[in-house]
């Protein structure tokens, strides 16, 4: 199994189910952890972005995949303004955590199948529309730190329709 793939999945599906799962209030902080994550996260594992041909276009359609994936889990995640206190929060139950760990599953077994059951299969495929194992581990990577930033972007903007957004630590509140 490769390394990064199987770190870069634990760590996000961890923070997304510790910070989401419940009610949680909304802060400055919790929308921008995400992006401080993402920006930690990619020099470390990305193995050299492909800039052009099908290699590019794998990279791409993972982050496409990842943002449409946390678009949907994102909508499973209620967001509210309590009338009586002003605090914003968000609910997320079982549906929002089985989206995160059936991709969190699925994204594991692939990469442990690239390595231990379809390797050739794959290789030949690779081969035979030049697509790196370095394309394709990005892919997977920008798709898991897509799927991450469309669910940070999605809950920023129902928090901000509910509440504005307040400074560094504090609750959004009207």
């Amino acid at each position: 199994m490769d390394t990064s793939v199987l770190i870069v999945t634990i760590v996000i599906l961890a923070t997304v189910l510790i910070s989401d799962l419940g009610t949680r209030k909304v802060t400055r902080l919790r929308l921008i952890r995400p992006f401080l994550a993402a920006a930690v996260v990619i020099p470390f594992f990305i193995q050299g972005v492909v800039t052009s041909g099908n290699g590019l276009l794998l990279e791409v359609a993972g982050a496409a995949a990842g943002l449409a994936v946390g678009m949907a889990a994102a909508a499973c995640m209620r967001v509210r303004r309590d009338q009586q206190t002003g605090l914003v929060t968000s609910h997320a139950g079982a549906a929002y955590a089985a989206i995160w760990v059936a991709v969190s599953v699925a994204r594991l077994f692939f990469d442990y199948g690239a390595n231990h059951l379809f390797q050739t299969q794959l290789v030949h495929w690779g081969i035979a529309h030049q697509i790196t194992v370095a394309a394709l581990t990005d892919g997977l990577i920008f798709f898991s730190v897509a799927m991450l930033l469309a669910r940070t972007g999605a809950l920023a903007a129902r928090a901000r329709r509910t509440g504005a957004v307040p400074a560094a630590g504090h609750t959004l509140a009207a």
